[in-house]
């Protein structure tokens, strides 16, 4: 996976919107203004930070040596994931939408349902 796949896999979920709030060496996406990803443009490889379950969170790092702990996040809510050439895409894909759902699932109900209706 590389950055450009990343932030068209972003881009398209429901809501979702970029912003460099953090200034020009990190991207962020949110969904609602909710961030549910962070990446950094001048690593010399891609990592991201993603949202995930805590068990979950824990039970990723225990697997895989490239998902560690949430680098400057909540580290029980967060992991810092560096994308490996050998790994399938659909894996961090699948941990980008689950990082979406988690933060789509927190948003008061009538923000879920826009969500829904404008996809």
């Amino acid at each position: 996976m590389n950055l450009e796949q990343l932030r068209d896999f972003c881009l398209a979920l429901p809501g979702t919107t970029e912003a460099m709030p953090f200034g020009e060496e990190t991207l962020v996406f949110k969904v609602k203004d909710k961030i549910f990803l962070l990446t950094s443009l001048d690593a010399e490889k891609l990592s991201f930070n993603v949202k995930c379950e805590p068990e979950k969170a824990q039970e990723l790092r225990e697997r895989y040596p490239f998902v560690q702990p949430g680098y400057h996040m909540n580290k029980k809510h967060w992991n810092t994931i560096t994308a490996e050439s050998s790994v399938h895409d659909d894996l961090y894909l699948d941990w980008i939408r689950h990082s979406y759902d988690r933060v789509v699932a927190g948003l008061p109900s009538k923000q879920r349902a826009e969500l829904l209706t404008n996809q």
